[in-house]
């Protein structure tokens, strides 16, 4: 009778290869905080100094931005720094164009020598204040026989006027003015256009009836 070959669990156990954790971390390749740094690019002195360089230039840059950004604010105070009160100002020239006017269609003081005197002194009384605005650089827009133009004037109406080129200023409802080189305030006008031929309005109203 054969004997069993039998194989016990400790011969198992000991047939099979171990592995401790210790040998499983030497088996893995380890790299040290150092080592990275040593295998990273090393930057030379000369791309050192480079860096630096280009850092300098751009804070400089940066210093002579903010200088010239200063220098126009600056320039911008002392040119324009009254610019809403030269604005307010002008509404003491409205009020005195708009008395004139009222005083001019009054039925009672037309033709009157009261009112003649009085609207003499209204004229000069406005080209005092003209005088003194345009001493500081407040300069009135010439409007009347000018081409509109959206930079300076504000269409308010138009105008039937066949012996102008349309678009031309024929009204002026509102001085206006600038300051420097600044718009102040636009000038208020009315513009001209070609007269509509009775024809014409005959056949539009015509075609608006049978629609």
């Amino acid at each position: 009778m054969e004997k069993d070959q039998s194989i016990s669990p400790e011969e198992l156990i000991n047939e099979t290869k171990e592995v401790s954790p210790e040998e499983l971390i030497n088996e893995t390749k380890e790299v040290s905080p150092e080592e990275l740094i040593n295998e990273t690019k090393e930057v030379s002195p000369e791309e050192k100094i480079l860096e630096l360089e280009d850092k300098i230039a751009r804070a400089f840059a940066e210093m002579e931005n903010q200088r010239r950004r200063f220098e126009k604010e600056r320039e911008d105070a002392f040119n324009y720094g009254g610019f809403a009160f030269a604005k307010e100002t002008l509404n003491l020239i409205d009020n005195l164009e708009r008395s004139k006017q009222i005083l001019e269609s009054d039925e009672a003081l037309k033709n009157s020598e009261a009112l003649k005197k009085t609207l003499e002194h209204f004229d000069i009384i406005n080209k005092d204040m003209v005088s003194i605005l345009s001493k500081n650089g407040i300069i009135p827009i010439v409007s009347i026989g000018k081409k509109l133009d959206p930079n300076l004037h504000q269409a308010m109406m138009e105008i039937d006027d066949d012996q102008k080129e349309p678009g031309s200023i024929v009204q002026e409802i509102q001085k206006g003015f600038m300051m420097k080189d600044r718009l102040l305030r636009p000038s208020l006008v009315g513009v001209s256009k070609k007269t509509e031929k009775k024809e014409e309005k005959s056949e539009e109203n015509k075609e608006n009836s049978d629609n």
